[in-house]
């Protein structure tokens, strides 16, 4: 007899994934599959992509072992309670019904969704970066910048589900304009996409976060420039997250958090300035202790782990 699994859907900016998790937060490797989404794609190919994942990870499902339910983590916002996504950096879904489509792709087993930032948060806290903590942010920096809160060992309350989007909390200095309708957000500084822009502003003639990686890693001033000024960004909105909720741990993953280790250097450099308070400067900014199983394992975790929840 197998453990009981859950089929965990990761929804973002870049990509749909998928894959069967079992209740120690293991990834079933031949169960995991992905495919494209973006800010070009419609909605019937968003559809037909979180389609072919979820079916393709269920063909993996061993005869003999239990779907416990399935979990969903999305770019945000969401709103919980009626199962809807409105991924800012996907305009062709506004309050689409996503929980109710996959549910209809797997009838057999409860649906659960929840903003892609909390489900990482949820992974680093059952069985990454920061088991152990009770206070934890954890974040997402890649086509976006996500977050999600776990506060006494538990999700914090929220409303709608939006709770620890720190992706839109503005940072004093910039004036970066962003799709959300303000300015100096930090995903307008710091995500990928919008580092890469601002490198190319300044004569960087690559296109993508891996190449910026790697004309960092060659000593490119214009690709160290662009790192220091998002990983500085970073550390401002950590910081002030931190006096807002006195942080044990912030837990950093997402495609373009591995841009270099300098990125954490600059973000805890900008943390250390708030040295007149030493429960802010306590914080531990740590990459994800899952690589990029994060967002997975977390939305596993919605059915696995639910006393996680508030």
């Amino acid at each position: 007899m197998h453990r009981a699994l859950a089929l965990a859907v990761d929804f973002g900016g870049t990509k749909a994934e998928a894959a069967l998790v079992d209740d120690r937060g293991q990834l079933i490797p031949e169960s995991r599959h992905r495919r494209p989404t973006g800010a070009e794609a419609t909605s019937a190919q968003l559809e037909a992509s979180v389609r072919e994942v979820v079916e393709a990870a269920l063909a993996a499902l061993p005869d003999d072992a239990p779907l416990t339910g399935v979990g969903i983590g999305a770019a945000g916002p969401v709103d919980v309670d009626h199962g809807l996504v409105s991924p800012l950096n996907v305009p062709a879904w506004r309050d689409h019904p996503l929980a109710a489509f996959v549910a209809e792709l797997v009838p057999e087993a409860p649906v659960s969704l929840r903003i892609d930032g909390l489900c990482i948060a949820l992974a680093e806290h059952w069985v990454g970066a920061g088991s152990g903590v009770s206070n934890l942010l954890g974040m997402i920096v890649s086509t976006g910048v996500g977050g999600g809160l776990v506060l006494g060992g538990r999700a914090a309350p929220s409303p709608t589900g939006n709770g620890g989007h720190i992706g839109h909390v503005e940072v004093g200095g910039f004036d970066d304009a962003c799709a959300c309708g303000g300015r100096g957000c930090l995903e307008a500084v710091a995500s990928g996409p919008r580092t890469v822009a601002w490198a190319r502003m300044q004569g960087f003639t690559g296109e993508t976060g891996e190449e910026l990686a790697l004309a960092h890693a060659a000593g490119d001033p214009v690709a160290v420039a662009a790192v220091a000024r998002a990983g500085g960004a970073l550390g401002h909105a950590i910081a002030s997250a931190a006096n807002l909720l006195d942080l044990d741990v912030v837990a950093i993953g997402g495609g373009f958090s591995r841009v270099s280790p300098s990125l954490f250097e600059h973000a805890r450099a900008a943390l250390a300035e708030r040295s007149a308070f030493p429960f802010v400067s306590r914080v531990q900014i740590v990459p994800s202790g899952l690589s990029d199983e994060g967002p997975l394992i977390g939305a596993a975790a919605l059915v696995h782990r639910p006393e996680f929840l508030a």
